[in-house]
């Protein structure tokens, strides 16, 4: 199983939401080029990069340090937020990301997703958020009745490489993810399924991993921060 430290972006700096409310911010790092190396001096094989201005204006914000983190890093990246149109995926591809998420455009445009998974293989993935089994879009600001596992078989023949499911109400909350929810949605779908919200400790990391589902990964951002989770102990749990 893949650990992803998250680098969330908001106004240039790499912060992290409660809830996903953007105004219960706290800044960990006003250089993200500097967090991500830092992670990847760590050991850490990918990276998770939100741009949460970019979530909420529907259009990419925080362009230059996504830009600065992919010159400065020589891991595969993931971003999402902001992302809702073919020519914004293929700006990005081009400049070395490995893999777009969609999140608002998997609900309202999933053609997108459906063209862009097959333009590019392998590096298209859905962000599914959501609170209490519905979809959240717009940077959770918006609830659909669109149930998670309704939206995720949706993409089954798609071709794309993740889903990754956010429980919104363990985000950021430090009280442990919801496995239940994940592992029910990994077990649904054949699409690899990444976790993230609420992982904020090894014992949380190792609970995804032994779920029974066979989870892709887990993306992990406060606890890293926060110093609950040790970065270097949790690869080398996982990878034991």
């Amino acid at each position: 199983m893949i650990l992803y430290p998250a680098i969330d972006l908001k106004d240039g700096n790499a912060v992290r939401l409660l809830r996903g409310d953007m105004d219960k911010s706290t800044v960990f790092n006003t250089d993200p080029a500097a967090q991500a190396m830092e992670f990847v001096t760590q050991g850490c094989k990918w990276l998770h990069l939100v741009d949460l201005n970019g979530a909420f204006e529907g259009e990419p914000v925080n362009a230059a340090p996504v830009e600065a983190i992919l010159a400065q890093t020589k891991v595969p990246a993931q971003l999402g937020g902001g992302i809702r149109d073919m020519a914004t995926i293929e700006r990005w591809i081009s400049k070395g990301l490995a893999r777009v998420i969609l999140g608002t455009a998997a609900v309202e445009n999933p053609d997108l997703v459906r063209t862009a998974a097959k333009a590019f293989p392998g590096q298209i993935a859905v962000g599914i958020d959501a609170r209490d089994g519905r979809v959240a879009t717009k940077g959770w600001a918006e609830e659909t009745n669109v149930l998670v596992t309704d939206l995720a078989r949706s993409f089954e023949d798609a071709g794309v490489a993740a889903i990754i499911y956010t429980d919104i109400n363990r985000d950021g909350a430090m009280q442990g993810p919801n496995i239940e929810a994940t592992a029910a949605l990994a077990r649904a779908v054949s699409i690899p399924v990444i976790a993230s919200g609420g992982v904020s400790s090894l014992a949380d990391l190792i609970a995804l991993r032994d779920c029974g589902a066979a989870l892709n990964g887990a993306i992990s951002g406060r606890a890293l921060y926060d110093g609950a989770l040790d970065l270097g102990q949790a690869l080398e749990a996982l990878n034991a």
